[in-house]
């Protein structure tokens, strides 16, 4: 019985927008953690990572299928996709032995959504309050901030390309704002 709830996806019933204008997916499965610690921490973890750890407000760093979010001077989210928490916690929670750390686990929680097009930060502002332009918020920016009434995690990859992890509950609802905000959008 729990398996067949656990292979239940938040978004399994929706329809995602596909268009030209704004297309959204699902991310791929992806182990998903919160490390909360100091910069010798961030350092420590690096290496059983394989991505570095921004140590510069709203960056994030891609190495492959893995990234690092940071979130605040002590917090990054670490993302690894195809990946499953149980072959990675361990491994990670063992670079860190005798550093001050806390190291959540959040896969179950959240989940990664993909946009793309030439509406995106505009769907997105629809809800965000950030200046999404991409003078104010460039390649590479990431942080934590609200859509709507989700909170989320906003990083930009592209000119026209987000990714956004928003907590399950909220999934449905973000992908049903984004899709009507690009509706009503005027033509770009």
């Amino acid at each position: 019985m729990a398996s067949a709830l656990l292979s239940r996806g938040p978004l399994d019933r929706a329809s995602l927008p596909q268009g030209d204008r704004l297309a959204i997916r699902l991310a791929p499965r992806a182990a998903r953690f919160l490390l909360r610690g100091s910069p010798a921490a961030a350092a420590l973890v690096e290496p059983a990572f394989g991505a570095a750890l921004p140590l510069q407000p709203r960056r994030a760093s891609q190495a492959g299928a893995r990234a690092a979010l940071w979130l605040g001077p002590d917090e990054w989210l670490l993302i690894a996709e195809g990946e499953t928490p149980e072959s990675l916690g361990p491994t990670w929670e063992t670079a860190l032995a005798g550093e001050p750390h806390s190291l959540v686990d959040v896969s179950g929680r959240q989940v990664g959504l993909e946009l793309k097009g030439p509406l995106v930060a505009l769907a997105l502002n629809a809800g965000c309050p950030l200046d999404l332009g991409l003078a104010a918020f460039p390649v590479g920016e990431a942080t934590r901030t609200m859509l709507s009434k989700a909170e989320i995690v906003l990083w930009r990859k592209a000119p026209q390309h987000f990714h956004v992890e928003v907590w399950r509950s909220f999934a449905d609802y973000a992908v049903t704002f984004l899709a009507e905000a690009a509706r009503r959008a005027p033509p770009p």
